[in-house]
């Protein structure tokens, strides 16, 4: 019964689109599990209550782990891969809904915007003629814009050469190369390997890598729960070392995501 209630909402909202100011999708998808790249035509505030999930654009990558979202603005391209069992739930916005923030960017999800992301999506949709449904979705946008991004960003250099070192580390974060063997294998010298990733992305090569691999850590910690073995596959040996980088990287333990 549920479920056909839930059908008839949808197909009264497909009659009301021209009304709508939000659109919700709820989706379900198992591990490893990518959409290619592509974009939408409205803002995407992307949530999922459980799994986490990687975010590609061209010029950055988001890892969102569990309590986190991720605002997509329209006409952005980007991909998703999951980590773990992922219930996706999303909300989509028109271009002229009056959001400021024009970049993609990962939030931390408090309880009030959880509950008003899972109530748009039950109603499928929230429309412009409904006053509750009009201040859901005030109340949604002004929470976005409030939220603190978390440091889950990790952008990509623009330079050629500087993108294929990045890919390689991306490919597999904890292998042992040193800077100059990346260097060598991208087709540069260690030192416009240095100076194209500090151009490109704000971070010296070193710097980068170890957020590449952090970030990395969090599917990890999603897949298996395990610290050890997050720290690990990271590339680090010492467990305390990598915890030590985890908290100062994202103000928390990794502990707390496991659990």
């Amino acid at each position: 019964m549920a479920e056909v209630a839930k059908g008839r909402r949808r197909r009264l909202r497909a009659e009301q689109e021209p009304f709508l100011v939000a659109r919700c999708l709820a989706a379900n998808y198992c591990a490893g599990f990518v959409i290619d790249a592509h974009k939408h035509e409205w803002h995407q505030l992307l949530y999922a209550t459980t799994g986490s999930m990687t975010v590609t654009s061209p010029q950055a990558t988001w890892m969102v782990p569990p309590g986190r979202a991720v605002w997509i603005p329209a006409d952005v391209e980007h991909s998703i891969r999951m980590w773990g069992t992922v219930a996706m739930r999303s909300v989509y916005f028109r271009q002229d809904a009056g959001v400021r923030t024009a970049a993609c960017r990962v939030i931390s999800v408090a309880p009030l915007l959880r509950e008003l992301i899972l109530r748009s999506v039950d109603l499928a949709g929230l429309d412009s003629r409904e006053l509750a449904e009009q201040q859901i979705a005030a109340l949604i946008l002004h929470e976005v814009e409030r939220s603190e991004d978390g440091p889950l960003q990790l952008p990509m250099p623009s330079d050629g050469r500087a993108r294929k070192a990045a890919e390689a580390v991306l490919r597999d974060p904890s292998q042992k190369w040193t800077a100059a063997e990346i260097a060598h294998k991208a087709g540069l010298s260690e030192r416009t390997l240095e100076r194209t990733f500090s151009a490109g992305t704000g971070m010296s090569f070193g710097v980068w890598r170890q957020k590449a691999r952090l970030l990395e850590s969090l599917r990890v910690l999603v897949e298996t729960q395990s610290v050890t073995e997050a720290a690990f596959e990271a590339g680090y040996s010492s467990v305390s070392a990598y915890i030590a980088a985890f908290r100062q990287t994202f103000g928390y333990t990794p502990g707390s995501l496991t659990g």
